[in-house]
């Protein structure tokens, strides 16, 4: 059953996943970050290239011919690769498809719609069983 955790209160979303998937690619994992709004993943592609000059994150959209060989992949829509590790959710609605991966990460900030479309999310597990796990972030590094 996939694991999912919570990450509230986050100060800037796309720096905090940044951390965040340095940390899990960094431990072996391999990650799709999902998010229906393309200028969003394009930001984030963005991110992942200039938030620090001495990790490199290999990454790439799902769509791309080297993604199979690829540990991080972004995608707007469910992915067709082998990966089953983590995914990160970027999208206020949740993905149909997160029950393939071993570990679901939603980061939050503080803005009250994104808490409030969480809320949403945070239910909808819940009530399906899968185990929750919360992490106020405010002040914490990943």
């Amino acid at each position: 059953m996939t694991r999912i955790d919570f990450h509230f209160n986050a100060p800037d979303k796309l720096g905090y996943i940044c951390r965040l998937v340095r940390k899990a690619h960094g431990s072996g994992s391999q990650l799709v970050i999902f998010g229906r709004d393309h200028k969003l993943l394009a930001d984030l592609d963005r991110e992942l290239w200039t938030f620090t000059s001495l990790d490199f994150l290999p990454h790439c959209f799902a769509a791309d011919p080297l993604a199979a060989q690829t540990p991080i992949l972004l995608t707007d829509v469910a992915p067709t690769t082998a990966h089953h590790d983590v995914l990160v959710n970027l999208d206020g609605e949740g993905c149909e498809f997160f029950s393939r991966f071993e570990r679901l990460i939603e980061v939050v900030t503080s803005d009250e719609d994104d808490r409030l479309a969480a809320r949403a999310r945070w239910k909808f597990y819940k009530e399906r069983g899968y185990p929750l796990t919360s992490h106020d972030i405010t002040g914490a590094r990943a």
